[in-house]
């Protein structure tokens, strides 16, 4: 089996995690005809968190246009579909909303969002990449509303641009200079595997293996072939030298590293393009550029996620929020969505904007895409997140050598795919 080989384009963006839209209230209708008509020109749209005016004023166009009454609802993109498993038969659910693509999978298993009937000419607007990321054994299940990659932070006041290290190894000798228990240099959370896959699949580790369709195979794990250990091996330095606070270790360690920064007490960290705002906001004298090149010549890999839009398999107008998916996650709204949220599109033409291009972090995602790896959107990728976490977490805190506790996580990761997954 290969390891993963769809690669995004140069467009392949950033984003932070991202929601979907919602719209109008689905109550149950009690009363006359009269209201269940009304009820039927609704749409109620799930946005994600603080993103919803990227796409008001398309909503207030797409309602001009076919009649219809969009209410939209700004949620934590994530949490989501845990919201529509029960609001969905409650009837309270949204017709459209969004997701990362890791999720797609699971969604598609479960019965919760539809299949969509989408020509090849709408498919053909998007990366080839990003399309292929709501796809779910062939069948499109959604349209891509942006994507985002990792990328490197790092202080302008604290180091100048012609001294940046191209490497990790780079970053490793500049830390032993800097780090002393107060300030650091560089930092990243590499105890969880969202992070850390940058450097394994660097080496050669890979989550599931692919097929030549470019289908996962959940049965071809490799988070403990020789790639993932030699990169496991590489992160433990990291921390046996003091070079990460040991506060960093744990989900939570995110939160540390990105105080740490915005206090100018680390020189550089690797995070994504949510914190560009956030940052800015906090009078950060920041650059952004692509993740570092690795010992054996190859760039960092991260993931490449993909937010999309959706729709509920418990919408009352189906039809409807399909047609609404296509027109929010058009050329032209997907070009205003971005002006204002800052989210990079997935529409392959707008790759050489200028009003994509001239934005730092939106190049700085660009160049790292060519050389990231889909995060996998297979329901088994369930299994994968707390085992290899947890592998990484005991490497990191010197209780467990590299491969042992990476072999224990695929050991673990194989049970509980059978066990949830397995044919019954």
């Amino acid at each position: 089996m290969k390891k993963y080989k769809k690669y995004f384009s140069l467009m392949s963006g950033v984003a932070l995690s991202l929601s979907l839209v919602a719209c109008g209230p689905q109550d149950d209708a009690k009363g006359g005809d009269t209201k269940e008509a009304d009820k039927s020109k609704e749409l109620l749209v799930w946005e994600d968190v603080m993103k919803g005016e990227g796409i008001k004023d398309a909503i207030a166009k797409f309602e001009k246009e076919n009649d219809v009454k969009v209410k939209m609802v700004e949620k934590q993109y994530t949490k989501q579909i845990e919201d529509l498993r029960l609001d969905g038969p409650a009837g309270t659910g949204p017709d459209v909303l969004t997701m990362p693509s890791d999720q797609i999978g699971t969604a598609v298993t479960e019965g919760l969002i539809k299949e969509l009937d989408v020509d090849d000419a709408t498919q053909g607007i998007y990366t080839e990449a990003a399309m292929d990321a709501q796809k779910v054994e062939g069948k499109v299940y959604g349209l891509p509303k942006a994507v985002e990659t990792t990328m490197l932070y790092y202080n302008k006041d604290l180091i100048s641009e012609d001294q940046l290290p191209t490497t990790l190894e780079g970053w490793y000798d500049y830390s032993k200079g800097v780090a002393n228990g107060e300030k650091f240099g560089f930092l990243a959370l590499f105890d969880q595997i969202y992070y850390a896959n940058s450097v394994l699949s660097g080496y050669g580790g890979y989550i599931f293996g692919q097929d030549d369709n470019g289908s996962y195979d959940p049965t071809d794990i490799g988070l403990n072939n020789a790639g993932a250990v030699e990169g496991a091996q590489y992160i433990q330095k990291f921390y046996k030298e003091g070079l990460f606070p040991a506060g960093i270790v744990g989900e939570q360690g995110i939160n540390v590293i990105e105080s740490l920064f915005t206090e100018g007490k680390a020189t550089a960290i690797i995070s994504g393009p949510w914190n560009i705002e956030p940052f800015t906001k906090a009078g950060v004298n920041f650059g952004v550029q692509k993740l570092p090149e690795l010992g054996n010549g190859k760039n960092m890999q991260a993931f490449i996620g993909v937010k999309s839009y959706n729709v509920s398999s418990y919408s009352k107008n189906p039809e409807l929020a399909e047609k609404f998916v296509e027109f929010i996650s058009n050329e032209e709204n997907s070009k205003t969505r971005y002006e204002i949220t800052k989210e990079v599109p997935a529409v392959a033409s707008l790759a050489n904007d200028p009003v994509v291009t001239e934005s730092p972090a939106a190049k700085a995602v660009a160049e790292q895409s060519k050389f990231s790896v889909l995060m996998p959107n297979i329901p088994q990728m369930n299994e994968v997140w707390a085992p290899a976490d947890s592998a990484l977490q005991t490497i990191a805190t010197g209780k467990a050598q590299p491969k042992e506790a990476l072999d224990q996580a695929v050991e673990t990761i194989k049970g509980q795919i059978e066990a949830k997954h397995g044919k019954k």
